[in-house]
């Protein structure tokens, strides 16, 4: 009986053994990185950290193919250092700009992959100022397609990714409306109000944005700015 029942194991542990495959493919040895350009100014196009612009990866090779997503920084650039080398279909989706068409790409060692666009909104000659006690921003909207503005908002959080999705405070001003672009809009947030989340001593970054009423739009935005309470 002994030896049978180890004459059993020996058999269950060859079958398991046969049954592991040794993976000889190349782990991931390639890097995508790259920017969102304006395609008018040469400006980056500026981003959400929390559902901001994704870039949608499916590698070929593959079927049914799972797609993948890379995130965009809030400056506009974007990069994936453990990319397996390939030839991808590149789409950025969901983004604060007209949309683009999805291309074939190969990914081999340092690759690069810029996107011009032509942002929905451009955020022009803004300014973020501390007047007295109030936080006080002044811009100028320039649209580049026909759909109504749906809101525009000044924002402030103690981290420099801040925006819509990610911010302590909100100033907001809901438009629904298509803008001349030589209007001058302010908007204005009063510190004394906000004094139990706005420190005195302590910095704060504040950031304009504004959103085109496109279905799954994202918010464009001027520059942050950094500013002591």
């Amino acid at each position: 009986m002994k030896k049978i029942k180890l004459l059993y194991v020996i058999i269950t542990l060859l079958g398991t053994l046969s049954a592991c495959e040794v993976d000889n493919y190349p782990g991931p040895n390639s890097v995508l990185s790259g920017r969102f350009i304006d395609i008018e100014t040469d400006e980056l196009v500026l981003q959400d950290i929390i559902r901001g612009t994704m870039i949608e990866l499916r590698e070929h090779g593959f079927d049914p193919v799972t797609p993948q997503y890379l995130k965009v920084k809030t400056d506009g650039t974007y990069a994936n250092s453990l990319m397996f080398a390939n030839t991808y279909t590149v789409q950025p989706v969901r983004g604060n700009f007209v949309a683009v068409e999805a291309q074939d790409f190969e990914v081999k060692g340092e690759a690069n992959l810029d996107f011009r666009v032509l942002p929905y909104i451009r955020i022009k000659e803004s300014s973020i100022v501390r007047n007295g006690n109030k936080i006080v921003a002044t811009f100028k909207v320039q649209q580049n397609v026909t759909n109504n503005i749906s809101k525009l908002g000044l924002y402030v959080h103690s981290d420099p990714n801040v925006g819509e999705p990610f911010r302590l405070i909100a100033v907001e001003n809901n438009i629904n409306a298509v803008v001349d672009p030589n209007q001058v809009f302010t908007l204005e947030l009063d510190i004394s109000t906000n004094s139990s989340t706005l420190i005195t001593g302590k910095h704060y970054y504040f950031r304009i944005g504004a959103l085109i009423d496109v279905g799954e739009a994202k918010l464009n935005y001027a520059p942050i700015v950094k500013i002591t309470i």
